[in-house]
């Protein structure tokens, strides 16, 4: 996907989290974060989106820490959160293509500026699901390529740092297939962080889950059940990851 392309997801979709967190109201518990409330959601998407924009106007090339979200409540809350998602926008969308900046996984798009639009857009989408699962409303569909570029974001970058925890004593083979894409992801998990092949590389896996793209990225952000017809083999290793894959 283009920048551009990702920028205008980031936009629809921070739009549609903060509509449905101002439906659901800011004390409505969060059922996919367990020890959130809406308030919460939208300090911690607010200040996450202040702080990738701060990468990217000031040409930040070491991490810094999360700004502090305010104490506000209400609809001054949801105003905060708005602001900075407009500046985050129109931080990217007015960067230079060339801008040099910090990024924080292992594979990335080809340029810093395409990593944070990358990001940013499906922090907000995962998010806004957040959001959603608070209303108690359907999820809003997702357009099956960027559903499919946020399943490899995750397993290519994500579950490839040292700190993720989908690991098992012994070799095993996840394998995932995106039905409407035809996109196919094999990992291999062992005692050491999980490693990503895209491709089915033609052996045998111990688990397979196979959906639409957009069921996969929410399953596999432990956003939906991992479980149903699409999950066949080892049951083990979908429990496994719905257990140790949060980021």
């Amino acid at each position: 996907m283009k920048i551009d392309a990702y920028v205008e997801v980031l936009a629809r979709e921070g739009e549609l989290l903060a509509d449905m967190a101002e439906r659901a109201g800011t004390e409505a518990p969060v059922p996919s974060c367990p020890e959130w409330r809406i308030a919460d959601l939208l300090r911690h998407t607010g200040a996450v989106h202040r702080w990738a924009a701060g990468f990217v106007a000031d040409a930040l090339v070491e991490p810094v820490p999360f700004p502090e979200a305010p104490e506000l409540v209400g609809t001054e809350l949801l105003a905060w959160f708005r602001e900075g998602h407009a500046v985050l926008i129109r931080t990217l969308t007015e960067a230079p293509d060339d801008v040099q900046c910090w990024t924080f996984l292992p594979t990335s798009p080809p340029s810093p500026l395409a990593f944070w639009a990358r990001r940013q857009a499906h922090e907000t989408t995962i998010h806004r699901m957040d959001a959603e699962a608070a209303l108690g409303v359907a999820f809003s569909p997702l357009e099956p390529e960027f559903a499919e570029d946020g399943v490899d974001e995750l397993l290519i970058g994500f579950h490839a740092r040292p700190r993720s925890r989908v690991r098992t004593p012994e070799p095993r083979v996840l394998r995932i297939r995106a039905a409407d894409t035809g996109a196919v992801w094999t990992v291999h998990l062992s005692p050491e962080p999980a490693r990503t092949v895209r491709g089915d590389e033609g052996g045998p896996a111990d688990c397979e889950l196979t959906g639409e793209a957009a069921w996969l990225y929410a399953a596999l952000w432990n956003r939906l059940p991992l479980a149903g017809p699409g999950v066949t083999g080892d049951l083990k290793l979908a429990r496994l990851w719905s257990e140790t894959a949060g980021v």
